[in-house]
């Protein structure tokens, strides 16, 4: 709505800028640029008139002066005041005519208000989350997979059709270590007889075989305590490789279809995406699809070979297939092995082209952490050599690593935050705070409230650093109901339920009593307006920059300008009954931006904590 007041001013302001050039005979050099003042006393939107001084012959104060002059001799114009501010012309949005105009929007739309039908008819497949099959879930995986679910949700408020993806990298060496434990030192057990989720056992074999390969790198170098450091890195390089012979010979028998190997692979895949499906559906993560690696690693190898026959790849000395990516400022790729075996790109290759077969999209987004940023450079730059026109529309949401407080996370070494864990703690401080408030009482159910919680502490913690920025994921400051939280949101909106379900129970002593925006003459309360009229626009933006950041900006500012504007006024028992209409129905405002935000970041919504 905000959008609209200010293309209707843009219009109007360059349009009298046209008619003083043209009385004066010059030609303007540009469109008129608009931005937003410093400061919310000093306006809404802000047009400098810097880019015209030279044609008019003026400073731009003048100038700016000029038009102010013009347009107030108008007889009609949009909501709002003009202000001359040096070389910029400002306009301040009157509060009391976007009000009712909000009002009346927010009625009739309800929970589609922000929503939007300007991707209406585009089809874009998403891909994320993608875990292995040789460990459970951990804390970077919530961020990609808060990240995925968000993008999608953005996207489908803009109309798009959006298909949710999931590559389940099922197959490869690092699996097979998980199953060479397993059978070395397993001894029969099984996720049912040691009462474990199926992803954590399989995990803790992996982490298993890790120490293994500690083990062997030590006692090779134990064997040679008098070697220096250049020969002490040979011999754990040496050693290394031979504990990895054994997972590598597996990983030939399962190619080769062994069937012993093929059905331990099937077991242990198996216990691991019981767990994985397990701690989605806690999590409220879903999938359209998903594809499989042991079922997509051989796709790719014609798609090079068809690049080959173009000339846009080429065989090597070695015999390898390869890319020579200058065009792109990059070096040469293999894309195929000189033996013809796959790597990871042919793969991805394939997969591309066979997923546009099965589900022909507009774009396809990939949700990957930043470190794979080369791959997904080559990846795109194959495809368009290779002719395919949907190339162009591939894009590599790239994020950053989530680390903790006291460092880096290993999978490897087991120091990974266990995304299970993680729920679970979180879950169980909300509970605390609840009993700490007393308020088992007011709540349906105590255990479901404290894991709605958390998730709100999790989704929104992760959310609201721009993607790309690597962050550090503190459990204890995520889950705090003061600052800048998910649960301080969803307090919010309980509390504004709380006062919403109280004047519901007077409502009969204030009908006939219509909405009038101009009473609403604070500060916060013009704030409040202007911050709900400017959620379309902000999830309209967030949603093409795929940056759910925005969107937990918007939340924050709009829950802190409530927060204190309800400290600082009374609603309910206001001076008079229109007063109090209209707080109350301004309140419902916020409380329907609240519900329809968090559906948008994956903050359930709780109208009692």
């Amino acid at each position: 709505m905000l959008q609209q007041i200010r293309n209707e001013w843009t219009d109007l302001i360059q349009n009298e800028l046209k008619a003083f050039a043209a009385e004066k005979g010059v030609e303007i050099p540009s469109q008129i640029q608009v931005g937003k003042p410093p400061k919310a006393e000093q306006g809404d939107f802000a047009y400098p008139m810097f880019t015209f001084a030279k044609a008019f012959g003026m400073n731009p104060a003048q100038i700016a002066g000029e038009i102010k002059k013009r347009l107030e001799g108008k007889d009609s114009l949009p909501a709002g005041e003009i202000l001359t501010l040096g070389p910029y012309l400002n306009i301040r949005v009157d509060s009391s005519v976007l009000s009712s105009l909000l009002h009346d929007r927010i009625l009739a739309e309800g929970d589609s208000y922000g929503r939007s039908d300007d991707m209406k008819g585009r089809r874009i497949m998403i891909e994320f989350s993608c875990p292995n099959t040789n460990k459970p879930l951990h804390l970077g995986h919530m961020r990609n997979d808060s990240l995925g679910m968000a993008v999608s949700e953005m996207l489908k408020s803009q109309g798009a059709l959006v298909m949710k993806v999931n590559l389940i990298n099922n197959r490869g060496v690092h699996i097979c270590k998980s199953m060479w434990a397993y059978k070395t030192f397993g001894g029969g057990e099984t996720p049912e007889s040691t009462g474990e989720k199926g992803d954590h056992f399989v995990g803790r074999y992996y982490v298993r075989y890790a120490q293994y390969e500690k083990d062997c790198i030590a006692k090779a170098l134990a064997a040679h305590p008098d070697a220096d450091e250049e020969e002490k890195k040979r011999i754990a390089a040496e050693a290394e490789a031979e504990a990895n012979k054994a997972p590598q010979d597996m990983l030939v028998k399962w190619e080769q279809g062994d069937a012993e190997t093929v059905a331990l692979w099937k077991k242990m895949n198996d216990w691991t995406l019981e767990g994985l499906a397990e701690s989605y559906r806690n999590m409220g993560i879903s999938f359209d699809k998903y594809y499989y690696e042991s079922d997509t690693y051989k796709l790719g190898k014609s798609e090079v070979m068809k690049g080959l026959d173009m000339g846009v790849f080429y065989r090597a000395e070695d015999g390898s297939v390869q890319i020579d990516l200058a065009d792109i400022g990059l070096d040469k790729k293999v894309l195929l092995r000189k033996d013809g075996t796959s790597i990871y790109i042919t793969q991805d290759l394939g997969t591309a082209v066979s997923r546009h077969e099965d589900w022909p999209f507009d774009s396809l987004i990939y949700v990957v952490a930043s470190e794979q940023q080369y791959h997904f450079k080559v990846l795109f730059h194959c495809l368009k050599v290779l002719g395919y026109k949907w190339a162009d529309e591939l894009h590599h949401l790239s994020y950053g690593m989530v680390n903790l407080p006291s460092g880096r996370m290993k999978s490897r070494e087991g120091t990974v935050v266990d995304a299970d864990d993680l729920l679970e703690n979180l879950a169980s401080l909300a509970r605390e705070e609840i009993v700490k408030k007393e308020r088992e009482a007011a709540l349906e159910d105590v255990g479901r409230t404290a894991h709605d919680i958390a998730l709100a502490a999790l989704n929104y913690y992760l959310l609201q650093v721009t993607p790309e920025r690597d962050m550090i994921f503190n459990p204890a400051e995520s889950i705090s109901f003061n600052g800048n939280t998910g649960p301080y949101l969803q307090y919010m909106g309980a509390r504004l339920s709380s006062m919403l379900s109280k004047f519901e129970a007077v409502k009969d002593e204030y009908s006939g009593i219509s909405f009038d925006g101009s009473l609403l003459r604070e500060d916060d309360e013009k704030m409040l307006i202007k911050l709900i009229a400017s959620y379309p626009e902000v999830l309209s933006k967030a949603a093409k920059s795929y940056n759910p950041a925005d969107i937990c900006a918007l939340l924050y500012e709009v829950a802190k300008t409530f927060s204190h504007y309800y400290h600082d006024n009374q609603i309910l028992k206001a001076e008079t009954k229109q007063l109090v209409v209209a707080r109350v129905e301004l309140s419902r405002m916020v409380l329907q931006l609240l519900k329809n935000a968090f559906a948008i970041v994956g903050i359930p919504f709780l109208a009692a904590m």
